[in-house]
Parts: C-alpha cells; sequence; structure tokens
C-alpha cells in the first residue's frame, strides 16, 4: 500500500496562501557598491585580474614575501622592514596573520634585509609577481642580489 493511499495519511489542512513569502530579492548584503572598490581589486589574482579587467595596466616586476607572525627579538623588525616596502598588507587575524610586502628590483637591498630574517622561516613565501614560482628561493632571489650596488 502505497503512502498516499493509506489510512494513517493525512491531507494537507492548508488551502490558502502561505504566511511567508520570501522576499524577491533575496541578498543579505544589500548596500554592496556595484564596482569593486581599489582595495578588493588590489587583491585579486593577477590572471583573474587580466581576465575581469582586460589589460589595464602593465604591473611592474616585483617580489613579494609572505610570512607569518612569529615569537623571536627579530619580528618588530621584520614588520618595519615590510611596512617599508612599496606596498604592504596584513591579513588574517591570531595564528592565521600573515604579513605581506612586495619589492620591486630597485628595493633589492631593502628586500634581502627582510628575507634575512624571515627567510629561515618554514612558512615564508616568495611570489614572482604575485605568483608562486619555482626555485623562487633558490634562483630568483640571487638573481635580484645581483642589483645591489
Amino acid at each position: 500500500m502505497s503512502k498516499a493511499s493509506s489510512p494513517s495519511a493525512k491531507p494537507s489542512s492548508r488551502s490558502g496562501p502561505p504566511d511567508y513569502r520570501p522576499s524577491d530579492r533575496f541578498w543579505p548584503y544589500v548596500d554592496i557598491p556595484e564596482e569593486p572598490t581599489d582595495e578588493e581589486l588590489a587583491v585579486l589574482d593577477p590572471d583573474l585580474q587580466q581576465i575581469l579587467l582586460g589589460n589595464v595596466s602593465q604591473r611592474p616586476f616585483s617580489v613579494t614575501l609572505v610570512f607569518p607572525a612569529f615569537d623571536g627579538v627579530r619580528y618588530e623588525d621584520a614588520v618595519t622592514l615590510a611596512q617599508a616596502a612599496r606596498e604592504y598588507r596584513v591579513m588574517g587575524v591570531g595564528h592565521a596573520r600573515r604579513h605581506r610586502a612586495t619589492f620591486l628590483p630597485s628595493e633589492a637591498l631593502e628586500l634581502k634585509n627582510l628575507f634575512e630574517i624571515v627567510g629561515p622561516l618554514d612558512a615564508c613565501e616568495v611570489l614572482v609577481d604575485d605568483r608562486p614560482v619555482p626555485f623562487a628561493r633558490e634562483l630568483w632571489l640571487p638573481l635580484i642580489w645581483f642589483l645591489i650596488r
């Protein structure tokens, strides 16, 4: 015997319209601007930015160091050097806090000074043009050191 024809199945007692009708504009963030802000565009992956916006400008070649907060006497020095970079951002909170400092080739000495502090950290990342590339530590950074006068 099927459920619909069983004697225990009760027909719906409601025949009128529902008490609640969801809004046609179901979007919890009504005040979001239509266009992304400059800060939102800055954190986009370069490939995604090029796809979405076209080739709006040629970014100069850069090397970025991303490192976590760490215990030690040199942490404050590392943060000070990172804040002096061309582009500096802090992401996350607590144990997930990461510092991101971007340097141009003309700032090779500042990059080297920061890398000497944070380079030994396992969680330190070296990005070339905001991308992880093979041998960034072993090849790209020593090539940048040649630019130090």
